[in-house]
């Protein structure tokens, strides 16, 4: 904090019917800028000097009322001091609240959390997904009713929070609310943030979060296998609405595209360069990140089948792509009537990333491109599976030792036949000869 020039005054103040009895005063004067108010005490003028600034006289209500002058000057100047420590600046106005004792309200942490919120609504679609939004909503309503089950209190000031109060949140989730692991981790996260504004803009001086350290549990997210996929292609569905979700499926499963990028997906998106060939070019919603993916036959099969259906003609888009929620509730009936592996809009992602490029040799730093991820660590998450890259590795060693066993049995015989041309050449007796050959049929 830069030193401000601070001046403390009593005076008296009155009406001047009342030539005696007069209020007094404090002023105080912070570079040139001064405010005044009553402390709330009259005083005789006659027992009052005004260069001392105090009561005069030694009788017990001048001695209370210049000690509680001095209380005042002592309790400003701690004031002054805790913000200097602090590194804060000194100003009139808020120095003038604590004297009245109407100090600033303690910042809370459900009104951090919808400030947070409302600021973020103000960016949505601009840089923040609608879905991005409503998950912090959502944060913030669990952290509401964990405060109000677990205190019984509205709200909570920043400043008491704690190590405990986050265990005991992270608790609250996992029982009350039933969240997996994960997901746990993600509201605390979301909650986590809120705090991490009010450290970096000085509301509390330190992260209550610094020793919270949660573990992800690692979750196996498996592709379609080819056969799997191969069914799924292949069903055929009674009704219309399973057929276009199975067909918009199995588009994601051939160019890798997120649900919300196929939902979006123009018709001005798919062009045909002067090979003849198809492209699509697009921009990931989660990331802005380019994204250029040729078009396989299967997913150009699919575009063709619906370029003149109703819906896409209408809104101009290349697939007729049902909400998330429908999506999902729909492929769940689909793996069903299939009988394979349950399935959801984003394991179609992870079966191109998987099963439809890298299992048949695409590198992965392609791979990574057409996905759209920002890291090659990303994208070998979506890698084959630790049992089928086992399988795939072990069979190729197979396959090498094989050839490397046939090849030294093939070399070891043709020696075998040059050696036993060669002894027969020589000039041996039929004992010594027989001795030769018993010990060389020991060796093979």
């Amino acid at each position: 904090m830069l030193e401000k020039n601070l001046s403390i005054n009593f005076f008296l103040k009155g009406s001047k019917k009342d030539s005696n009895s007069r209020y007094v005063y404090l002023r105080v004067t912070i570079d040139g800028i001064c405010k005044e108010t009553s402390i709330s005490y009259k005083w005789d003028l006659t027992r009052w000097n005004q260069k001392s600034e105090r009561a005069i006289g030694n009788k017990e209500d001048a001695k209370i009322l210049n000690l509680h002058l001095d209380s005042i000057v002592s309790k400003i100047h701690q004031y002054k001091l805790v913000l200097m420590n602090t590194d804060k600046t000194l100003s009139i106005e808020p120095l003038m609240n604590f004297i009245k004792g109407n100090s600033e309200e303690k910042p809370r942490v459900l009104v951090e959390f919808q400030k947070h919120n409302d600021e973020m609504l103000k960016l949505v679609p601009r840089e923040f997904a609608p879905a991005t939004h409503k998950r912090y909503v959502t944060a913030r309503s669990h952290v509401a009713e964990f405060i109000q089950r677990k205190y019984k209190r509205d709200d909570f000031e920043l400043r008491e929070l704690n190590y405990e109060f986050i265990v005991s949140y992270e608790h609250y989730l996992k029982t009350v609310r039933k969240c997996s692991n994960n997901t746990t981790i993600k509201y605390i996260s979301n909650f986590h943030k809120i705090v991490l504004h009010a450290v970096s803009k000085d509301i509390i001086p330190t992260d209550p979060f610094k020793l919270y350290k949660p573990k992800k549990t690692k979750l196996i997210k498996l592709p379609l296998t080819n056969k799997e996929l191969s069914i799924l292609e292949n069903k055929n569905f009674e009704t219309e609405r399973l057929s276009i979700v199975r067909d918009v499926f199995v588009f994601q499963c051939y160019t890798g595209l997120a649900y919300i990028d196929a939902f979006q997906l123009k018709k001005n998106n798919i062009y045909c360069d002067e090979h003849d060939n198809y492209w699509l070019k697009t921009q990931r919603q989660k990331t802005d990140a380019n994204i250029i993916i040729p078009l396989l036959p299967k997913a150009l099969e699919i575009v063709k089948k619906y370029e003149n259906h109703p819906d896409c003609s209408k809104h101009n888009q290349v697939l007729p792509v049902r909400s998330n929620q429908k999506m999902n509730e729909y492929l769940k009936e689909i793996s069903f009537l299939c009988n394979i592996s349950e399935l959801n809009t984003h394991k179609a992602r992870r079966t191109f990333g998987s099963t439809v490029t890298l299992a048949n040799g695409v590198p992965i730093h392609v791979v990574k491109e057409m996905l759209g991820h920002a890291s090659v660590k990303q994208t070998e998450e979506y890698a084959l599976t630790e049992q089928q890259a086992i399988n795939s590795e072990m069979n190729i060693l197979k396959q090498k030792l094989t050839d490397k066993e046939q090849k030294n049995s093939k070399n070891t015989k043709s020696n075998l036949d040059e050696f036993v041309n060669y002894i027969g050449k020589l000039d041996l007796d039929k004992e010594k000869l027989s001795i030769l050959t018993e010990f060389i049929n020991k060796l093979v």
